[in-house]
């Protein structure tokens, strides 16, 4: 195998070890709600109709949690 690749699967691998990092904390609830929140998070960004766009995301969860 060639560095590159090694180095490549080490930072694929570092990766996922991190994503699983930080959502270790989160509970069973937080869990299945985060793709709503981030949905509503990316949502609200958008000026003037974000807020209302994001709405229905946030009642998801909201009814989740």
């Amino acid at each position: 195998m060639s560095t590159p690749r090694i180095l490549e699967r080490f930072t694929r691998a570092a990766a996922w070890l991190a994503l699983g990092a930080a959502l270790l904390p989160l509970g069973g609830c937080a869990v299945a709600a985060l793709p709503c929140r981030l949905t509503s998070a990316t949502l609200k960004i958008i000026p003037v109709v974000g807020h209302a766009a994001a709405s229905p995301f946030d009642m998801c969860s909201s009814a989740i949690d």
